[in-house]
């Protein structure tokens, strides 16, 4: 009895001693992930995180990465253009580990500045390409989409509506000829004209350089709808929420962008989407995984086949009959995409 008490006793202090080193081990190892977590700023552009769209994405997937990968991350909010180059400056200055800008304006000094100067500070720039820099720059990795194939998608779903309803007029609101905004506009009327080669495909731009006056896309969207407008796309960030206003306001349908907005109201027909949230997500991942090996002077495409973008929800004030429909017709149109047997145009 007293041998065998012994060795009871022997293997219990064991254990507990292989409980405190594995215990140990694991408190270290936590500790060593605490202290190995990565700082992430996102730098927005103009409009601020009340955009319902662009700018709110990019913090939905910072918030993804914060919470899913323990991330430090911080949001820089730019007001006006004179914001952008001082807030990549202060988060490099701050030594985050990875500053991800956010819009094509980026690149038009800002961003390839501040990356030059400070060279061992990783960027990302959602919505810029490489040849939108002027140069290829070894610590900015580009965020690129084909908008061209969510106009495509939202496109169709809006021919087939009017086409529904006997109308042969729908348009678009861009607030500026940038590239990404030109893409969707160029998707969106390629494809409404493959439902119908009569139908009218009113193209305006509201010439709003801070991409937040909602009174100018409104006014945009207004004369549109005046000359016959059944279904307005609005490609325009915060100031594009003048449209879908102007579209609630005549009765008549909106096409959102970016984010799935269709919580403004059943007068959203559809929406474009644009996986920010995702495309930022990925780029912390992918970072935090590997940060010497991350690698920069190339961009990454997101698109209808790696589900980078797509379209929203159809409006639940469509008729049942005319949802399923239009929904088979654009998911069957979608797979057409992805499989390169319709190739939307860029421009």
């Amino acid at each position: 009895m007293r041998i065998r008490t012994r060795v009871s006793l022997i293997v219990v202090v064991a254990v507990v001693v292989a409980g405190a080193v594995l215990g140990g081990l694991a408190t270290s190892k936590g500790n060593a992930a605490h202290r190995a977590a990565i700082k992430v700023a996102v730098v927005t552009d103009i409009g601020g995180l009340n955009d319902k769209g662009f700018n709110s994405l990019a913090n939905v997937g910072l918030q993804r990465a914060e919470s899913k990968l323990g991330v430090d991350g911080r949001v820089f909010i730019t007001q006006t253009a004179a914001d952008r180059q001082p807030n990549l400056v202060a988060a490099a200055q701050q030594n985050y580990d990875l500053v991800i800008a956010v819009g094509i304006l980026f690149a038009f000094g800002p961003l390839p500045t501040v990356a030059k100067s400070f060279p061992k500070t990783t960027f990302a720039g959602v919505d810029i390409g490489q040849g939108d820099l002027g140069s290829t720059l070894s610590n900015v990795r580009g965020i690129i989409f084909k908008e061209q194939e969510a106009g495509c998608l939202v496109g169709n779903v809006a021919a087939l509506e009017a086409k529904r309803e006997r109308k042969n007029t729908i348009s678009a609101v861009g607030a500026n000829k940038v590239p990404a905004i030109v893409r969707f506009i160029a998707g969106y009327n390629y494809c409404a004209k493959r439902v119908s080669k009569s139908i009218k495909v009113l193209v305006n731009y509201a010439n709003d350089p801070t991409f937040a006056d909602q009174a100018k896309c409104k006014a945009t969207a207004l004369a549109q709808i005046a000359r016959g407008s059944r279904v307005v796309f609005q490609v325009a960030g915060q100031c594009g929420l003048g449209a879908l206003d102007a579209a609630k306001q005549k009765k008549v349908w909106g096409i959102g962008v970016d984010a799935d907005q269709s919580f403004l109201g059943p007068h959203i027909l559809t929406s474009a989407r644009k996986r920010v949230d995702q495309a930022v997500f990925d780029t912390i991942s992918e970072y935090q995984k590997n940060p010497s090996g991350f690698k920069g002077g190339i961009d990454k495409t997101y698109d209808i086949k790696n589900a980078g973008v797509g379209f929203g929800r159809l409006s639940p004030a469509l008729p049942s009959a005319a949802r399923l429909s239009i929904l088979k017709s654009t998911n069957a149109l979608a797979r057409l995409i992805e499989t390169g047997k319709v190739v939307p145009p860029a421009q």
